[in-house]
């Protein structure tokens, strides 16, 4: 690799990680005062009025945890009756309805902030399920992760507490003074850079060949925006942020980079902020930045090396990545996605060579916590933390505190069964995909394109994505089936509400404790010597849960 490549992706790097810190401290501090502030805006008022809610009254982590489930049941529903409904909405742009299951797995999708795709969006979805369907899911799923996230801050900031918020208030603020104002300056940017915002459908021209060929157009930079502001990650064109009415230019990319990377890195200042000790914040942004870096720059070493004999003659490992951002701007992008829960490509994963491509399905593997998603990414490095601070209290012999709770059995095993959700759900999907003998033929047959040890990463990585919330895919399956649409919904929907229960749950039995006083034996967790802990238990947890079948897939393909 030249000098002049290296530069450019120092460059990008150096761009990124500059302007994320300076948003650090304001960004957080406002995410804080959000979730903390007593008075409501008007139209706020409006809105509760509206649906019936008592903004002043608090909930206990059952009736917030209802509200959780019921809104989103609503949701399911509105999403699949619109793509039902498609062909006799405005705006349809002629397309027919969505059938049933993908229908199904779409809507769960987009509620579960997964937003994986099975189908090509600019031949399946008019506009109006476009930005009243998915652009609005965009929004809400990502300001109920945020909420879930602040209501276990709250349990560790509150003292002898039954409640833990109000749902309906968290989740209205995180819409209108959050992620609504972000979305539209991030639009208005995203506009600037020549991204696509028109209502234009299609537009024949003549090619240079002399054929026509159909150019799509759409609202796309309003939806870009959400999309990655929101770590959703769902494209309006199929090639998704590779797209270049999506992200036309090095500069785009950055950009983009940074509106995934923003809030997910700024929750940890706010979280310093509501227990009011700004050292637990630096820590826990300590470790997502360190698990980052790690991540980032193996993927980037590895894509960079050329492995395999096509790369090596070719002399760069440039299949399946756009020209115009390369394999910095490529891996950086990778990293930024995968490391959050946003699913957006902008190059194809499955064309990265076998090792390269292992690196962001372990970021997803991990849990997404380095920064994570939209608030998921917080309060699953949190439940991390119970689980370091429950090791390190094993280790010198000391009932484990945490932000001056007590870790007792009741949160050990809530944030034990926490972190074997996904891993089950990934291991579960991917076996009877092929150990059930007339699905793993309709895969062999319809699904897989690249049959042996690629084939099977390729199923590996889709229920991992689907599990963790992500939406990226490694691009030879054909996962439009009914195994598939039904397998990767039911993953998506269980991987998304079964860890909230157990994070309100979680949150509740904290706030109900009395606080702890510190002694001199109490584990100081804003320390190096914590920071390094929470790093290895994230690790090693990722490593004995899925180090068995990273053996018979990218592993094995590597290393042959």
């Amino acid at each position: 690799m030249d000098a002049a490549t290296v530069w450019t992706g120092v460059l990008q790097i150096a761009t990124v990680v500059l302007i994320l810190a300076l948003l650090y401290r304001p960004l957080g501090d406002w995410i804080a005062r959000v979730y903390t502030a007593s008075k409501d805006w008007r139209v706020e008022r409006g809105m509760y009025r509206l649906v019936g809610v008592d903004p002043r009254s608090e909930q206990t982590w059952q009736a917030y945890l209802r509200g959780v489930l019921a809104f989103s049941a609503v949701g399911v529903l509105l999403v699949y009756a619109l793509q039902r409904f498609q062909a006799v909405l405005p705006y349809s742009l002629g397309l027919p309805a969505v059938p049933e299951g993908l229908a199904f797995n779409t809507a769960v999708s987009f509620v579960t902030n997964t937003n994986w795709q099975s189908y090509s969006p600019e031949l399946t979805m008019g506009y109006t399920v476009q930005l009243a369907g998915l652009a609005v899911q965009n929004f809400v799923s990502a300001a109920v992760g945020i909420a879930v996230a602040v209501t276990l801050v709250r349990g560790f900031a509150r003292r002898g507490s039954a409640t833990i918020g109000n749902f309906w208030v968290d989740l209205t603020r995180g819409v209108t003074r959050l992620l609504l104002p972000l979305a539209v300056v991030s639009a208005i940017a995203l506009v600037i850079a020549g991204v696509v915002q028109n209502v234009n459908g299609f537009v024949d021209v003549g090619t240079v060949a002399g054929g026509t060929q159909s150019i799509p157009g759409g609202p796309v930079a309003s939806q870009e925006a959400i999309k990655l502001l929101g770590t959703n990650g769902g494209g309006f064109f199929n090639a998704n942020s590779a797209h270049p009415f999506e992200n036309p230019t090095p500069w785009s990319n950055v950009l983009e980079i940074l509106l995934i990377l923003a809030i997910p890195v700024a929750l940890p200042r706010a979280f310093g902020r509501m227990v009011h000790d700004d050292r637990q914040g630096y820590a826990i942004l300590a470790v997502m930045s360190t698990i980052a870096i790690v991540s980032i720059a193996a993927v980037t070493w590895l894509e960079s090396l050329a492995l395999g004999t096509a790369p090596h003659l070719a002399g760069a490992a440039m299949e399946g990545k756009e020209v115009r951002y390369g394999i910095w701007g490529s891996t950086l992008f990778t990293g930024a996605t995968t490391l959050t829960s946003t699913g957006a490509v902008n190059s194809m994963h499955d064309s990265y060579t076998a090792l390269g491509g292992m690196i962001p399905m372990s970021n997803m593997m991990l849990g997404e916590v380095a920064p994570g998603g939209v608030g998921s990414g917080l309060y699953g490095m949190l439940v991390l933390a119970v689980i370091a601070v429950f090791v390190g209290g094993l280790l010198v012999g000391r009932t484990p505190e945490y932000l001056g709770k007590k870790i007792g059995p009741t949160q050990i095993k809530l944030a034990s069964l926490y972190i074997l959700v996904t891993p089950a759900l990934v291991l579960a999907g991917t076996a009877l995909s092929f150990g059930i003998p007339a699905i793993r033929a309709d895969m062999e047959s319809t699904s897989i394109w690249n049959p042996g040890v690629h084939g099977l990463g390729e199923v590996l990585y889709a229920f991992t994505s689907a599990a963790n919330n992500n939406g990226s895919a490694f691009a030879g399956l054909t996962a439009n089936t009914p195994w598939l649409n039904t397998a990767l919904g039911v993953a998506m929907l269980l991987g998304r509400f079964l860890p909230i229960v157990l994070v309100l749950a979680l949150a509740g039995s904290l706030a109900a404790q009395a606080p702890v006083p510190s002694t001199a034996g109490t584990l100081p967790t804003h320390r190096p010597q914590f920071v390094g802990l929470l790093a290895v238990v994230a690790v090693v947890i990722t490593a004995l849960t899925y180090f068995p079948v990273l053996t018979l897939g990218p592993l094995a393909e590597g290393l042959v």
